[in-house]
């Protein structure tokens, strides 16, 4: 039981790290990923005035 615990506890910390270091080196090497939708949006806006 402990060497499941042992090995699931190791499996998060890899997880983790290669979480972390894909939010690091993801836009280096992947930057369409990474980039933000460029499109403008005009909504017309009403002020209640009353």
């Amino acid at each position: 039981m402990w060497r499941l615990i042992k090995f699931l506890f190791v499996l998060v910390v890899l997880a983790a790290i290669a979480f972390v270091g894909y939010a690091y080196l993801g836009p280096i090497f992947m930057p369409n990923d990474f980039a933000a939708p460029v499109q403008e949006i005009v909504v017309p806006v009403t002020l209640g005035g009353d």
